[in-house]
């Protein structure tokens, strides 16, 4: 019985970019259940996204399922069925990508967690069903505006730093569980405002809503499926568009454009730019900025020195990686800031 996906990455990659008779829709969703036997879930689970070709990462907690996955355009149908035999998820709202060129996932990875979010809430404390409302992108436009309206990024640094809502709080955090305690000692002094939270597909501000009504906000609001539903109703409406920049998504294509501005800079040159990659040094990896001509000077890294390391053969690499430090092992994801004079690799 078939559930895991056994074959290297690569070859999987290879196979989906020669799928050029295969379109593939890009989603997410969530939602929050008392699921039993969770390892039970997870399997049936597996054996039903898998036999109808659906690629993507899925967690799956005693609290619900959160998922990021990709499906065949001409099985699309077939996944709704079979998504709808799972009682708890039968038609439930799928947040489809407005960018997608097929080649966001390349295998199926469903994993069991403590949380489908990190958070670091002790879940017994409060009702995570008692959430805040959930408002429309008019709605959401509507009380943006309004002058006792604090609007609050519930995303990290990174997602935040290419792309937001006008006039939206950005917490400096790197994870979700880190932001939490920060907003909350923030909202003490506006409890008679209306606040409201937005994130990439409305997750997170979901139990953050119940969790802040818990301590004792009353006005406590959050953007329905997040800035990908956003997107979606202000184009099929024609809404004025609230939301500058790109809308980081936290898979291969990492980031999609809602609006044509361009708010962040490379962290290599300075120049306007809002591309993020991953160092492609293995020994680094970390996420930043890059703009194409840095990512041609640098090779795809975040440095002269991961240049220079990924120039050496790779059983010299092999034997260095683990004894040397890059900008990933330094910095925090997203954090990266290119120094004046780069430092190169020293093997002396």
């Amino acid at each position: 019985m078939k559930l895991h996906n056994r074959v290297n990455r690569d070859e999987l990659k290879r196979r989906i970019y020669e799928e050029d008779d295969t379109r593939r829709i890009t989603l997410s969703f969530y939602k929050y259940a008392h699921i039993g036997n969770v390892r039970l879930f997870r399997d049936h689970f597996y054996l039903l996204l898998d036999k109808v070709g659906v690629l993507g990462r899925i967690y799956v907690a005693h609290e619900g399922v959160n998922g990021q996955i990709s499906v065949p355009a001409n099985k699309y149908k077939v996944f709704c069925e079979a998504m709808n035999e799972v009682t708890f998820l039968e038609n439930i709202r799928h947040n489809i990508a407005r960018e997608d060129d097929g080649h966001s996932f390349y295998k199926l990875m469903i994993k069991v967690r403590p949380q489908i979010v990190a958070d670091g809430l002790s879940d017994g404390s409060f009702d995570v069903t008692n959430k805040g409302v959930h408002l429309s992108a008019r709605e959401f436009n509507e009380l943006a505006d309004r002058d006792d309206t604090i609007v609050i990024d519930m995303r990290n640094h990174y997602e935040s730093e290419v792309g937001h809502f006008e006039g939206a709080i950005t917490p400096d955090v790197e994870t979700f569980r880190e932001s939490l305690p920060i907003i909350d000692e923030m909202l003490q002094d506006h409890k008679d405002k209306h606040v409201v939270m937005y994130c990439t597909g409305g997750i997170r501000c979901e139990k953050a809503s119940a969790y802040f009504k818990h301590q004792g906000l009353e006005k406590v609001y959050q953007l329905n499926g997040g800035i990908i539903e956003y997107h979606r109703q202000v184009e099929a409406e024609g809404l004025d568009n609230k939301f500058k920049g790109k809308n980081f998504v936290f898979d291969d294509r990492l980031g999609e454009r809602i609006s044509e501005d361009i708010i962040a800079t490379c962290h290599q040159c300075g120049e306007p730019c809002d591309d993020h990659t991953n160092c492609a040094n293995d020994g680094c990896h970390i996420l930043f900025i890059q703009c194409p001509t840095c990512k041609a000077k640098y090779e795809d890294t975040c440095s002269v020195k991961c240049r220079d390391f990924n120039q050496l053969p790779e059983e010299q690499r092999s034997r260095l990686k683990a004894t040397l430090d890059f900008n990933g092992t330094r910095f925090g994801k997203g954090r990266y800031k290119a120094v004046t004079k780069d430092e190169p690799l020293d093997l002396d």
